[in-house]
């Protein structure tokens, strides 16, 4: 790969595994983060999970198009990015030119969380749905038959390092139960707080994709910790 040419990507879909462990670049140094990306890719991370934050869905504000096409010529592994943002569908078409693999958007920033889910996937996009904790989880079940991603929030959304909320597990089987009731080929992807002991309780819930930060970027040997969370999910 040449200075400035995009990495060549790998297919989001393709991978045989049974979990996915997706590091949450939100959580890394900014300061080294082509090395951070690089600790990651190596250690067998499945997608990279950018959170787009704008400051009025959520408090905090991150990035925009520009740093995910820059990330994009860092690194192949699938981007899966989070729009924390109010208005999400005015952002598909900028940040699938940047190089979004998958686009996930909130249902309470949406009328309809599968047409959204539609205008994503007439992009070529996988397509992602979301819900707040306090948001009723039906609305994400609602969505399924247009998802490619069901995500479970399981902290507030908004800053990385939350504790694990305890309501989660009993929202992530009410997901599971009805994406294999109705046999959607759709991910249950948790977020927040996952680290050894939660990602275990997440996956005895029935989730198989795991959003991992603080407990990977934090952590004194990351390539390790992203490993180990890895045996952890297994093993549950």
């Amino acid at each position: 790969m040449t200075a400035g040419e995009p990495a060549v990507r790998k297919d989001s879909w393709s991978q045989p595994r049974r979990y996915r462990i997706c590091p949450s670049i939100l959580s890394a140094d900014f300061a080294r983060l082509a090395d951070e990306i690089a600790r990651v890719e190596r250690a067998g991370a499945d997608f990279l999970h950018i959170d787009i934050m704008d400051g009025q869905f959520v408090p905090s504000l991150t990035f925009g198009p520009i740093l995910v096409e820059a990330m994009r010529r860092l690194c192949a592994l699938p981007f899966d990015v989070h729009l924390m943002v109010v208005e999400p569908l005015r952002f598909l078409e900028p940040f699938a030119r940047a190089g979004a693999d998958h686009l996930i958007v909130h249902a309470e920033t949406v009328p309809d969380l599968r047409a959204a889910a539609r205008a994503i996937r007439a992009r070529g996009l996988r397509a992602g749905g979301v819900v707040k904790p306090g948001t009723p989880i039906e609305r994400l079940v609602e969505a399924l038959p247009d998802l490619d991603i069901a995500l479970v929030m399981t902290v507030e959304p908004g800053q990385g390092g939350q504790p694990f909320l305890e309501s989660s597990p009993a929202r992530i089987a009410a997901v599971r139960a009805a994406i294999d009731a109705a046999g959607h080929d759709c991910l249950l992807l948790v977020d927040g707080g996952i680290g050894e002991e939660t990602i275990a309780r997440a996956a005895r819930a029935g989730a198989d994709s795991f959003v991992a930060g603080h407990s990977i970027f934090h952590a004194p040997d990351p390539e390790g910790a992203l490993r180990r969370l890895r045996a952890a999910v297994e093993r549950a």
